[in-house]
């Protein structure tokens, strides 16, 4: 009778000691035990919303929980990415961070910075390459041809952009100072609308990103100029590298990263789980095959690294965007 009475002591002491513990260290212990948000800053279609919703699919295995992708796009990115910073910082709402969103952003708005601030950057996943694309009707065939156009007639011709600020933009200026040739930017409110104009040649370039320029590509309504990528892209084999063609810098300005992030008080062990669950799901590989189809590859340097990352390519971003004299909308 001593021995039972003593298990119930201990029992009602081990349930009180667990009474007393803070709610958020309790939630560490079975997390996650509901659906997980995953906020993408960007309107459904675009290149973060396809890489977005390859990784919620991948999660849901490792996290053993349903991965909801939540669209909320507006002011380039801001909306989406100020509603996981005010988020609670339990590990049930997490965000896509992407090149445009942590390190232009930034480089540009007062807000972003703040917005920044308050969250803390997972982990960098993936990274995909871009693309200068320009309309048949622009009468040239490969890169050689398309600077020779640009120098034959500066100004004449125009380059979509999905908005003032943008990696886009930023992009173009780049190119524009490198190469001493000048395109119009030609800012729009969104990818969409950008590309839709560029595919009727009411604007002659558009860079964009592999998953969303690819189709068009394919159907040979857009022709490739040069990519920004590690190494020529599978699926055009014949496009030349701007790494290859001597200009390094350009290459890593267009290359675009998506990783994730957390509110920034979110406690150590659920960001580990779910930084744990994020980079198995990325190397598994049906996860894998899907992603490398839409040409984008796993991202490289370890996940401590992804802040110096950002930190690194808001500096060089508000250099560009100084000296092209880039002014916020």
């Amino acid at each position: 009778m001593t021995c039972c009475f003593s298990r119930a002591l201990s029992r009602r002491a081990s349930l009180l000691a667990l009474s007393m513990l803070p709610l958020s260290v309790l939630a560490q212990t079975d997390f996650p035990s509901k659906p997980v948000k995953l906020v993408v800053p960007f309107a459904a279609g675009g290149s973060t919303d396809l890489v977005a919703r390859v990784i919620a699919d991948g999660m849901r295995s490792t996290l053993g929980q349903a991965v909801v992708v939540d669209n909320r796009g507006g002011a380039g990115g801001m909306l989406g990415t100020e509603a996981v910073s005010l988020a609670a910082p339990d590990g049930y709402t997490i965000g896509m961070a992407t090149a445009s969103t942590m390190t232009v952003n930034p480089a540009l708005y007062p807000k972003a910075e703040g917005i920044n601030a308050k969250l803390q950057p997972l982990v960098n996943l993936v990274s995909m390459p871009s693309v200068y694309m320009v309309h048949p009707g622009m009468g040239v065939k490969d890169f050689a041809g398309f600077i020779t156009a640009l120098k034959a007639q500066p100004g004449h011709y125009s380059a979509a952009v999905p908005g003032i600020g943008s990696l886009g933009q930023i992009m173009v200026e780049s190119f524009n100072d490198t190469l001493g040739v000048k395109m119009a930017n030609v800012p729009y409110r969104g990818n969409g609308p950008a590309l839709n104009d560029a595919l009727a040649g009411v604007v002659q370039i558009m860079p964009d990103q592999i998953p969303s320029a690819l189709p068009h590509l394919k159907a040979g309504k857009l022709l490739p100029m040069a990519v920004a990528s590690a190494q020529r892209v599978p699926e055009l084999p014949n496009v030349p590298t701007f790494k290859e063609l001597g200009y390094s810098e350009l290459n890593d300005l267009g290359i675009s990263w998506f990783g994730l992030v957390i509110p920034a008080k979110t406690p150590p062990a659920v960001a580990e789980k779910l930084r744990n669950a994020a980079i198995k799901a990325v190397h598994a590989p049906d996860t894998l095959a899907r992603l490398q189809k839409m040409g984008v590859s796993l991202a490289e340097g370890a996940p401590e690294e992804f802040p110096t990352l950002i930190a690194s390519q808001v500096k060089r971003n508000r250099a560009i965007i100084q000296k092209a004299g880039i002014k916020a909308e």
